[in-house]
């Protein structure tokens, strides 16, 4: 069990003169099962979401648990608002979620944790 899966979450702190100022997250060593899951009740209400209001607020909802649950306070839920690039950013934090709730890690999270 020493070797725990672990996720990667990049944030945009700074644009300086048309370069980006990145800072990257890893998730705690350990997620408790209650997190994940907090994270298949996530995807079984973002495979049914509607659009609007109601696909804002999911989106709310999915900010909070990637800030609080799977990152453990290490920024907040506004930090993931303002700070994640927004053509990319739902797949993103679908992605977070993806990895509480099956394990599933991007390949840029592999190489970015194999470099630790």
């Amino acid at each position: 069990m020493a070797n725990l899966k672990r996720n990667m979450i990049e944030l945009v702190l700074e644009v300086k003169e048309g370069e980006i100022v990145t800072k990257k997250y890893v998730t705690p060593v350990f997620i408790p099962l209650s997190v994940v899951y907090e994270a298949i009740d996530l995807m079984a209400e973002l495979n049914s979401r509607k659009s609007g209001q109601a696909e804002k607020d999911m989106i709310d909802k999915v900010l909070i648990f990637v800030a609080e649950k799977v990152y453990n306070n290490q920024f907040t839920r506004d930090d993931l608002f303002n700070y994640l690039h927004g053509p990319g950013a739902i797949n993103e934090l679908f992605m977070q979620v993806l990895f509480v709730a099956r394990g599933e890690q991007t390949e840029e999270a592999k190489k970015y944790l194999e470099s630790l």
